[in-house]
């Protein structure tokens, strides 16, 4: 089988090739050659790349930014999923694309149900949102899968980030009242693995049972103390920080464009039940990264010294 691989440069997109390798012959265009932002060229190239399963993590991910690249957020988060989902609708390919926490308003504290009202408040969250109408409206084989607070050992992101400034500031300050689980590239990567199955088949019967799912870890925190999770795990590993401790900010302490999600938890009640797929701990998938950066950042250190 022929799978078209999106946004492999990215966190997600990088971590999916090992397990989708097991599914069939994995097609990874680059950016330059497979621009979502160039929506009107796709179905042409998706004509001569013909791919039997198509998995879209791919991606206008800048939330802030978008509020001011309205239109090129929408070219890639929504014009291009819905060119994608009908060409492979007119062939029954079916497509799994990835969507975000951010279609939800983010209010209250318990868990978003896949089936639950969406109503974003932000450009990022209206796009994707957007994308997913999309998919769903072409009326082909979909699975639409949301995540979110996603981190990796690549790219840019959270992790790398205080990971960063642990090394430089004396201390971190992080807003400790917006509440997810951290969910690494790589658990997401493996469920995806788990769910998809091994044959074109299991991934018609997965359309089936349910074309939205949310993947996330299991448990939650805030950013806070995702940041006091990170020190704590280098300083473990006996990596040298500078920073002694991470203070906590309300949200309208650390303004920013784009308002976040105060309320980013999943329920992860049809991952598990409809779909045989249990996730780890926020914690172990941390572990996990911590354990392949620290040895990164020990290499450096000797470079350096």
């Amino acid at each position: 089988m022929k799978i078209l691989l999106t946004g492999t440069t990215g966190q997600v997109g990088r971590a999916l090739q090992l397990p989708l390798a097991g599914l069939g012959t994995v097609l990874a265009p680059t950016r330059r050659e497979f621009d979502l932002a160039r929506f009107e060229d796709l179905r042409s190239i998706l004509d001569q790349l013909n791919p039997e399963l198509i998995v879209n993590p791919a991606a206008y991910t800048a939330v802030d930014l978008a509020e001011d690249e309205r239109q090129l957020a929408y070219r890639v988060n929504a014009a291009a999923p819905n060119e994608i989902a009908r060409w492979a609708a007119r062939r029954n390919v079916p497509l799994i694309h990835f969507s975000t926490d951010y279609v939800f308003d983010g209010s209250g504290h318990i868990p978003w149900c896949e089936d639950d009202i969406t109503g974003p408040v932000s450009i990022y969250g209206a796009t994707k949102l957007a994308g997913e109408d999309a998919v769903r409206s072409a009326g082909g084989p979909h699975v639409i899968i949301r995540i979110s607070w996603v981190y990796s050992n690549h790219g840019r992101n959270f992790l790398l980030t205080m990971a960063k400034l642990a090394r430089e500031r004396d201390e971190l300050r992080v807003v400790a009242d917006q509440f997810g689980a951290p969910t690494s590239a790589r658990a997401i990567a493996t469920a995806v693995g788990k769910i998809l199955g091994t044959d074109r088949e299991s991934i018609h019967r997965l359309e089936r049972q349910a074309n939205i799912v949310h993947i996330a870890c299991s448990g939650e925190t805030s950013w806070h103390g995702f940041a006091c999770a990170i020190l704590s795990g280098l300083k473990q590993r006996a990596i040298n920080v500078k920073a002694a401790r991470v203070i906590s900010l309300r949200t309208d302490e650390y303004p920013t464009k784009t308002r976040r999600p105060h309320n980013s938890r999943f329920d992860l009640g049809k991952l598990r039940d409809i779909m045989g797929c249990s996730m780890p701990s926020w914690q172990e998938a941390l572990d996990v990264e911590l354990d392949e950066l620290s040895k990164v950042l020990r290499d450096c250190d000797r470079a350096s010294q």
